[in-house]
């Protein structure tokens, strides 16, 4: 039996194409407001359900709640606000209209939004209680500095998706992975969320927890990211040699997961092992530092947290992860769960290192990168 969606139902919030002309027709004259990268990433997450039971932006209510509680006001478990920002301006340019139209920063017409309320918040007090910053050095908490000081809630209908050409045969809906599931038989599936390479000891912890469940869902994350972290389109070549060779085709799916990053450390977790539960997997692999930044969070704060909340109210299984690398004396990926040896004979690179690297024109070891992702990070670095 599939697992269930987060909140019993999977949102559907999706005009289908041959809908589409008669329903943008029937809109008649709407006011425009423009959203930006990480909102145009939140409506389609709403629309195609990974974001279930939203469907829409939050109100007051269950903003305030998820705050002080990581819960919607109805007590269902949710850690981050999930908001549509606006200006003074702009909520001015709104008036008393009950519609509006989305379009992004390029003015492509995205969404129809059902204006529930508009409300002033404080981003100071957002950024504490959900990044645990308020620092400048902490990228979340930039965004929320450069947006406006009110949110609008509503429901979205999704008219047009964002187009993504690089990732077109990757991007399988939660109603899609869920029907691919059942057609391959898999009843337990575990869920590897990313924003990097797959190196080496990813590599492990995928193969460790395929030991125990039926197939590997590799769901990268391809929607808005630092500046600095490697490109969506290079990640996925990386991604792609690794599946042709190193897992087995029969085990192992990749699809992309177009959301944004917030950065957000342990509440982050939570979102990402509940939007794979509406994609169908039944088990999540949480790391060291899962969706962290710089030092902002506690090494393994993404694996406490869920402690905070009993088995049934996330209903997807974390499978928690320590720190990996290569053991000169094991002569093999290991832990600190698996290995006797001290930390001399641990071989690690930091992400610094390893940049510095591939900007060289030097491939790093096979202990830490699989030789096929490595000559792809350096044909990308080298601008090849």
């Amino acid at each position: 039996m599939a697992i269930k969606p987060h909140g019993g139902i999977l949102v559907n919030r999706l005009i289908k194409d041959e809908e589409k002309e008669e329903f943008i027709s029937s809109l008649g004259p709407l006011p425009v407001k423009n959203v930006n990268q990480r909102e145009v990433c939140d409506i389609e997450m709403i629309a195609v359900g990974a974001f279930s039971p939203l469907e829409g932006f939050m109100g007051r209510d269950d903003y305030e709640s998820v705050l002080d509680f990581m819960r919607l006001q109805n007590g269902v478990v949710w850690p981050l606000p999930i908001t549509l920002s606006a200006t003074e301006e702009e909520i001015k340019e709104i008036g008393s209209s009950e519609r509006i139209l989305l379009k992004d920063e390029r003015s492509n017409l995205l969404a129809l939004l059902e204006v529930g309320e508009i409300f002033k918040v404080d981003k100071e007090v957002e950024a504490g209680k959900c990044l645990k910053t308020t620092s400048d050095e902490h990228p979340g908490v930039r965004y929320l500095k450069s947006i406006g000081d009110y949110y609008i809630s509503g429901k979205v209908t999704l008219i047009n998706r964002p187009r993504r050409p690089d990732f077109e045969r990757y991007l399988l809906d939660p109603k899609e992975t869920r029907f691919l599931f059942k057609r391959k038989g898999w009843k337990k599936i575990v869920a590897f969320q990313t924003r990097n390479p797959i190196h080496r000891a990813h590599e492990y912890l995928i193969k460790c927890a395929l030991e125990i469940v039926d197939a590997v869902l590799i769901h990268p994350l391809v929607g808005e990211t630092k500046s600095d972290d490697i490109p969506a389109h290079v990640r996925m070549k990386c991604y792609e040699v690794l599946l042709d060779n190193y897992f087995p085709k029969t085990r192992s799916t990749l699809s992309v997961f177009p959301a944004a990053m917030r950065y957000a450390g342990p509440r982050e977790a939570i979102l990402h092992a509940i939007a794979r539960k509406n994609y169908g997997c039944t088990h999540f692999i949480v790391g060291r530092d899962h969706a962290g930044v710089g030092n902002f969070y506690g090494t393994y704060d993404a694996h406490y947290i869920f402690d905070e909340f009993e088995r049934d109210e996330i209903d997807i299984e974390p499978l928690f992860f320590e720190h990996s690398f290569y053991c000169r004396k094991c002569g093999s990926m290991a832990s600190i769960k698996t290995c006797p040896h001290p930390s001399e004979d641990h071989f690690f690179l930091s992400g610094t290192k390893v940049r510095k690297m591939l900007r060289e024109g030097k491939l790093p070891p096979p202990e830490m990168t699989r030789p096929e992702v490595a000559e792809i990070l350096v044909r990308e670095y080298r601008g090849e």
